[in-house]
């Protein structure tokens, strides 16, 4: 028999919706990345509420599903979200503002949460390689990176 006349509808060969995924760990933030948070659920929960009925098939319908799935994923990030604690004075840990020199470059990065990382501006999340690089570190040490002896240097520790 033709596949014509046993396909229900085109249905079967859409794209599968999946859920936006959940990054493995603790979510842990900073009170800012808490905030940030916070204000993307607001504005998926307006953006629905803007919505109001739609007919389904339509490409307003796939749209709200996918703001909906959105807002399920900064729902979830909300619910989990844990407060790092300061890290011990002096050293690097979450939340940090570390001045460092790469490889002879200075930069100036501060470590943060997943959902707060934008690397392009110095936020590094914490699960990244130079962040855990430099975890525990203090001011005046040095680390291996990138298979580099002694490629870091610390020059100052803040927690802002």
């Amino acid at each position: 028999m033709s596949v014509a006349f046993r396909r229900e509808s085109d249905e079967e060969h859409l794209e599968p919706k999946f859920e936006v995924p959940i990054p493995p760990g603790p979510n842990l933030v900073t009170v800012n990345g808490r905030a940030l948070i916070a204000a993307q659920v607001e504005a998926f929960e307006r953006a629905v509420a803007e919505a109001g009925p739609v007919i389904e098939k339509t490409d307003e319908a796939e749209a709200l599903m996918r703001v909906k799935r959105d807002l399920r994923y900064w729902r979830a990030r909300l619910a989990t979200a844990q407060l790092s604690p300061p890290p011990p004075e002096g050293n690097v840990g979450f939340g940090s503002r570390v001045r460092l020199r790469l490889n002879g470059a200075e930069r100036t990065i501060d470590i943060v949460g997943g959902d707060e990382a934008d690397p392009a501006n110095g936020r590094l999340a914490f699960t990244a390689p130079l962040a855990r690089a430099l975890m525990g570190l203090g001011e005046g040490d040095f680390a291996d990176f990138a298979g580099k002896v002694d490629a870091i240097e610390v020059l100052a520790v803040h927690f802002p």
